[in-house]
């Protein structure tokens, strides 16, 4: 093949056009990305994904109460979204760099001595017979709708005496229940 001064414009102008798309994309690629702040990227992802876990925290918290996390969130993480710790929390009695599980209720103690705190306990759990529509929130595979169920359930019927119950509830099979019964503490 004989190379032409037409033919070498031809696949330069080319190459050139293919670089500029490849640039573009990755221009308004990156530029989506970046104007997120920090703290909003990841939760981006977690939705996309849906890579989360619920966890309940109690104690000294601006906010206690069920929280959605990342998967492999720290209780640092957990903290923070529940609005931070007071300023009577003790932190140094927790470690904030353990991972938690999903359903797993983390308690932040108070040096105030005024404060009612429960001893921690590993993985307290949910009380099936209890907890709030919220708090069943942080059942592992359970959103607001079958923790409405639950609640439901449990008026009409009745607290749970074993946590097999929870298979006449409509919406929990087998498979539902084996996800949520380590996170469960009773009945």
């Amino acid at each position: 093949m004989v190379s032409t001064p037409t033919t070498n414009l031809t696949v330069a102008v080319a190459g050139v056009a293919g670089l500029a798309v490849v640039v573009g994309a990755i221009w308004f690629g990156m530029g989506d990305a970046q104007s997120l702040p920090a703290e909003n990227q990841s939760s981006v992802v977690v939705s996309a994904l849906d890579a989360s876990i619920r966890v309940h925290v109690s104690g000294a918290v601006a906010s206690p109460g069920v929280v959605k996390l990342a998967t492999g969130a720290i209780v640092a993480d957990a903290v923070r979204a529940a609005g931070g710790a007071t300023p009577s929390a003790d932190l140094t009695a927790i470690n904030l760099a353990s991972i938690v599980r999903g359903g797993e209720r983390i308690l932040v103690p108070d040096t105030n001595p005024s404060a009612v705190n429960a001893a921690p306990t590993p993985n307290a759990g949910i009380d099936l017979n209890l907890s709030s529509v919220s708090d069943l929130e942080g059942l592992p595979g359970v959103g607001p709708v079958l923790a409405k169920r639950i609640v439901d359930f449990r008026e009409e019927h009745g607290a749970f005496s074993t946590v097999e119950d929870l298979l006449d509830v409509p919406g929990i099979g087998e498979a539902k229940l084996a996800l949520m019964r380590d996170a469960i503490s009773h009945p």
